[in-house]
């Protein structure tokens, strides 16, 4: 199975193509393209987009895994690494090739074994786990071989990869149906709404006889006390 690795962004997008046979690794290509400052946005997205679409029809890779932005301090860089996933989502999608994405923790979790190992670590690992003569340059290269690598362990057959539930830029969507999350929200608004109808005194909370002293309005409130309401 071949797999195409993306690290996206508009200055600079890394690619990495590698192939997995059993449980082995090996790198078929890798670099990264830079799009002049000079240009205008749309004309260096058409440059991405076409980077991709031939990379696609060079290699025929099974998956295409890209980062996806979970957070970032910077909204510029954010900004910027949208721009590029939207083109190069378009171009898999044009080319009916699946998308996996993971966020940068998640990738360097994958090579490194720690989420936030720097840019020197994960070359190294990337090199190791490839077994490249060299480290592999520049660094965007690097991290789009990290991202192939993680998608070609984390594919499962059959499996369906959806989203974080709040995630909702990403690329697949949350499964139908009722998740945990959702009916642990349900339930809590549910008790939520309970308390505010024994308080109010809307609501029996009690099957038997109260005991003295106490109001519909509230427990433990004494007999003859009560909340003055304008």
């Amino acid at each position: 199975m071949i797999v195409l690795g993306i690290d996206p962004g508009t200055a600079s997008v890394g690619y990495g193509l590698i192939e997995r046979t059993g449980q082995g690794l090996r790198a078929i290509d890798y670099g990264a393209l830079t799009t002049s400052p000079d240009l205008p946005l749309p004309q260096r997205l058409v440059a991405i987009h076409a980077l991709v679409v031939d990379l696609i029809e060079l290699h025929k890779p099974a998956l295409l895994g890209v980062e996806r932005v979970f957070h970032s301090r910077n909204a510029q860089t954010a900004l910027a690494v949208g721009h590029g996933r939207g083109v190069i989502l378009l171009a898999a999608a044009q080319s009916g090739v699946p998308v996996r994405e993971a966020t940068p923790s998640e990738v360097k979790i994958a090579v490194s074994g720690y989420g936030s190992a720097d840019k020197a670590q994960v070359q190294r690992m990337v090199q190791v786990v490839l077994g490249l003569p060299e480290l592999p340059v520049p660094d965007d290269a690097a991290d789009a071989l990290a991202v192939a690598i993680w998608t070609a362990h984390r594919e499962r057959p059959g499996e369906r990869l959806n989203a974080g539930v709040l995630d909702r830029a990403a690329v697949a969507p949350l499964a139908g149906g009722e998740t945990p999350y959702d009916r642990a929200v349900r339930e809590g608004l549910e008790r939520e709404r309970r308390m505010l109808a024994e308080w109010d005194g809307t609501a029996p909370t009690h099957h038997g006889p109260r005991p003295p002293g106490e109001r519909p309005g509230g427990r433990g409130s004494p007999a003859g006390a009560g909340t003055s309401r304008r």
